[in-house]
């Protein structure tokens, strides 16, 4: 239980800061009768603080249960009572869980990723929402999911993009539609907003015009050549870091399977954003993450 209690004291830390902030700096339209605006409130109960929502919420992307029904009315209700006495009903804390999206996002962003160190890794995952014999009865995603094609064949979802430092801590996401290009410029400057030094890909980031655009930011791109293409020579460090590349496909791995980011039951868009942004959150909090831990081997030093 000492995840769920430092989860809790993170993210109740970052509550109290971010409320403060939001009354501080957002004003509200004040009544006709003049008076003062209402403070702002991210989860609209009297039972559960934001901290408890968001706490309950990503601590189940750790908890190995494959449902949030069975996980919040057998795990939390049941053995979670003496953390959170005023637990509500599993349907309203559904609605609670959606209100509290923007504060997670906020959350992670701000809190739960980690630091460029100079050596950083890029690369997309596809994120199904349904089988894709199931695409035209599919309605929950109407209009918002798309069709795609990734290594592995046609898909119906959406593509998230990460970048990762050699220690496998997320530096940056972002979720886009499964048509668009790896190389997409808006997605490239996003993901690469703080980064610097090396950034290693595979062949879907081969380009001389996005290598021109992130080398006039100070960023180095690498990435594997096709088979027609001519070799050039590279240092014998970039030469086995490329090598080490699939460190990110790990982390993807975990993503998908231990922190459960993909699956086909969604209801909403918005569920849908509230569980990839918590699972995100939860990786975060993996004591150990896939990661390349021998620098000495590497020739990195120390």
């Amino acid at each position: 239980m000492q995840d769920i209690v430092r989860i809790f004291c993170e993210v109740d830390d970052f509550c109290k800061v971010f409320e403060r902030y939001c009354n501080q700096r957002i004003t509200l339209l004040p009544s006709k009768n003049g008076s003062k605006a209402k403070k702002i409130s991210f989860c609209h109960s009297k039972q559960l603080s934001l901290s408890e929502v968001m706490t309950i919420t990503i601590y189940f992307h750790l908890s190995h249960y494959r449902t949030f029904k069975h996980y919040y009315n057998e795990y939390v209700k049941k053995q979670l009572k003496a953390y959170f006495p005023r637990l509500v009903s599993y349907n309203r804390f559904v609605e609670l869980m959606q209100e509290a999206l923007f504060p997670l996002i906020v959350y992670t962003q701000k809190a739960r990723l980690g630091k460029c160190s100079g050596i950083s890794f890029i690369d997309s995952t596809t994120l199904d929402v349904c089988h894709n014999r199931r695409i035209h009865n599919h309605k929950v995603f109407e209009g918002i999911a798309t069709r795609g094609k990734s290594s592995t064949g046609w898909f119906y979802g959406f593509k998230l993009h990460i970048t990762i430092n050699e220690c496998g801590e997320i530096l940056s996401f972002y979720l886009t539609d499964a048509a668009t290009d790896d190389r997409n410029e808006n997605v490239i400057d996003v993901l690469t907003k703080n980064l610097y030094g090396k950034l290693f890909g595979d062949k879907g980031y081969l380009s001389a015009k996005l290598f021109e655009r992130l080398y006039d930011r100070g960023i180095q791109l690498f990435t594997k050549l096709k088979s027609n293409m001519k070799n050039k020579l590279i240092r014998l460090e970039d030469k086995l870091l490329l090598r080490k590349r699939a460190v990110i496909e790990s982390v993807n791995d975990f993503l998908k399977n231990v922190c459960q980011i993909e699956h086909t039951r969604h209801r909403s868009f918005a569920n849908f954003c509230t569980n990839l942004v918590a699972g995100i959150a939860a990786y975060s909090f993996l004591p150990k993450k896939p990661s390349i831990t021998d620098r000495f081997a590497l020739g990195l030093g120390s």
